[in-house]
């Protein structure tokens, strides 16, 4: 789950980082009236959950509250990469001397939060960690003992900090690890802490990404969430139970166990195919949620096959594929094609009850993963060439 900059930020506040002052705002009067109340030079910028805002022109300098109604009218409402701007944030201007990058993340292969910072500030870190690897500085953060204040103070001196500054370095990425742990963040990023002409650090942006696989522990964060930014097949998926993650691609993935999704997508991409999402129906699955599944594939317009790929154990190939016959009679058919391959318990009843509807089960992975890229690849049918039951693979 992701979190807007003003909720990270105040996340960061409570925990002791600096932060301007500043408010929420989602009308050109609010914003007038909040830039009236911090009554000097206003930063206005878009709240919405992709970066690149300000070359976008989400983020606007406002020298007072007249002009800051004037750039939030031209704000609310833009389109950022496909993320209409619903809210924006309104902050006191700093007077930047120096940017830095200061960030935590869950790091799998060395099993710790990683601390990392770099005097490249204001640039997304993925473009300095692909082209100056060399510039961002990294700590490990021990599980059992936890963050050291030495540790900060050896990333402050190695940025070039004066003492003073240094010490309150080391305060806020102090303050930036315990926030993550105890939100159980995989992410938490100050980018850029600045460092203003009078010497001090100020937290300018902030990005959180939360656990989604925490979040039975943090109720709060359900109020935080924000539907309109939200994929609407994502949306609903979450709301049923469903593992999904829309993708780009036109091969519909409906397969049981994440393992086994992730395979299937690199096989997909093996034989020349393009997932057009993650879709795990989980263990067990049921005719009722198989139907969800299927609805909430063929919901998206770029989806020009389907593949399933069953591996029963807890889940029965039978089940699967009543609801594969039930969600197809329920849209009242479709012209994209569908490949299934069924392998596992009840195995020959499910592949008698897909016969019965006109559908083939495969058995080799390899097989029916180069049938789902061909039915991809190949021209949509025609209406009238495809029965209630849809495609047959």
């Amino acid at each position: 789950m992701n979190l807007h900059e003003y909720q990270a930020k105040e996340f960061l506040r409570q925990n002791g980082v600096p932060i301007p002052a500043g408010d929420v705002a989602s009308t050109p009067e609010q914003v007038r009236q909040i830039a009236h109340q911090i009554g000097q030079p206003v930063v206005v910028k878009a709240q919405v959950l992709t970066g690149g805002r300000g070359k976008a022109g989400g983020v606007k300098l406002a020298q007072n509250p007249d002009e800051a109604e004037r750039v939030a009218r031209q704000i609310l409402g833009m389109d950022i990469r496909g993320h209409v701007v619903h809210k924006v944030l309104v902050t006191n201007a700093a007077e930047i001397a120096r940017e830095i990058y200061l960030g935590a993340i869950l790091d799998r292969e060395t099993k710790s939060i990683v601390l990392m910072t770099s005097a490249e500030g204001g640039v997304e870190i993925e473009i300095v960690a692909r082209d100056h690897p060399d510039k961002i500085l990294r700590r490990s953060i021990d599980p059992y003992l936890g963050y050291g204040d030495y540790q900060g103070r050896e990333l402050g001196y190695a940025l070039g900090l004066n003492a003073a500054q240094v010490r309150a370095f080391s305060k806020i990425a102090g303050a930036l690890h315990k926030t993550l742990i105890e939100n159980d963040a995989t992410l938490l990023e100050i980018n850029p802490l600045a460092v203003t002409t009078s010497g001090e650090l100020y937290g300018l942006d902030a990005k959180m990404v939360v656990d989604d696989n925490a979040l039975f522990r943090h109720s709060k964060f359900e109020d935080l969430r924000d539907l309109e930014a939200e994929d609407p097949f994502e949306r609903q998926a979450r709301e049923e139970g469903i593992s999904y993650v829309k993708l780009d691609g036109t091969i519909g993935c409906v397969v049981n166990g994440a393992g086994l999704a992730m395979a299937t997508m690199d096989i997909l991409k093996l034989y020349g195919g393009s997932p057009a999402n993650f879709l795990d129906v989980g263990g067990g699955a049921r005719a009722e949620r198989v139907t969800l599944a299927l609805q909430l594939i063929l919901s998206d317009p770029k989806v020009r096959a389907v593949f399933f790929n069953i591996f029963g154990g807890i889940t029965r190939c039978d089940e699967v594929a009543r609801g594969i016959v039930e969600a197809i009679h329920q849209i009242g058919g479709t012209k994209v094609p569908i490949v299934v391959r069924l392998v596992g318990v009840n195995e020959s009843e499910g592949r008698q009850i897909l016969l019965g509807a006109g559908l083939k089960a495969y058995t080799g992975l390899d097989e029916a993963a180069k049938a789902a890229v061909q039915a991809a690849q190949s021209t949509l049918p025609d209406e009238s060439s495809v029965g209630s039951h849809g495609g047959a693979a």
